[in-house]
């Protein structure tokens, strides 16, 4: 079959992506690079390490006094990263 039609490289890779049933790891992976974007550059300083295990966000932070704060924000926080990946792709974060 000979397409005749022009496609995007984007779309290419999408179409790939869905083939080989990688998207939904494309997407956990996305959010863990959202993190320094939603938080801003003086929280993701003290953030040391960066996990998705199932659809929960693990977040290594090296002040224990930010690490508090951050647990009274989960919720929006949880709602700004769904948000900027499009879809609701985190159901919780965990603090370490």
């Amino acid at each position: 079959m000979r397409r005749t039609d022009p496609q995007s490289i984007g779309e290419i890779i999408r179409q790939a992506m869905e083939a080989a049933g990688a998207t939904e790891a494309y997407d956990l992976q996305r959010v863990c690079t959202l993190w320094p974007e939603i938080v801003g550059p003086t929280i993701n300083r003290f953030t040391t390490r960066r996990w998705i295990d199932r659809d929960v966000l693990h977040v290594a932070i090296s002040s224990a006094a930010l690490r508090n704060d951050l647990m009274f924000h989960r919720e929006r926080l949880i709602a700004h990263l769904n948000r900027a990946a499009g879809k609701n792709i985190i159901s919780n974060i965990i603090f370490h």
